[in-house]
């Protein structure tokens, strides 16, 4: 069986547009958060040791991101109860979104899924309020990405200097 090696989106193009499950009774779509920066965390799932260090980080930082106008937004293929879950459990202040049915279709469109293992790869987004993607990044499953590479990303877009 071949390995599905993602072919992650890069800069410069439109971001694929998306309405995904944010709670059992409510949605977030990307055209509702135009207008300012965007980070899209694609996950493989909660409940993992790398997913939870790497969500906590971005929870920590979450003033960071807001000085920078930016709304981050994890998405993995796990339900929205699963999400809810991990979120009351993790003192998650992110939203995260159901990539679930059909099953990690936002993933596909983006680049950034693995048909073996059927989750969304370790990939981060940065997309400008115009919805184009300016920065893109894939990170192994075992690696937490940080944070620098999105900032910096961030930064430019508000053309400030990268520190």
């Amino acid at each position: 069986m071949p390995t599905d090696v993602p072919n992650l989106l890069s800069a410069d193009i439109p971001a694929p547009p998306f309405t995904l499950p944010s709670s059992p009774t409510d949605s977030m779509s990307l055209e509702r958060l135009r207008g300012r920066p965007v980070v899209l965390v694609f996950y493989p799932a909660d409940w993992s040791p790398v997913c939870g260090d790497q969500l906590a980080l971005y929870n920590e930082i979450l003033e960071d991101f807001a000085e920078l106008d930016a709304q981050i937004v994890g998405i993995s293929v796990d339900g929205p109860w699963c999400h809810r879950a991990y979120a009351d459990a993790r003192k998650l202040r992110i939203p995260l979104l159901s990539d679930f049915e059909p099953k990690g279709a936002v993933a596909r469109a983006y680049g950034a899924y693995d048909a073996t293992a059927g989750v969304a790869q370790r990939a981060l987004f940065v997309i400008d309020g115009d919805g184009v993607i300016r920065w893109s990044y894939l990170s192994p499953a075992d690696v937490n990405p940080g944070a620098d590479g999105i900032l910096a990303a961030l930064e430019e877009i508000h053309g400030r200097a990268v520190s």
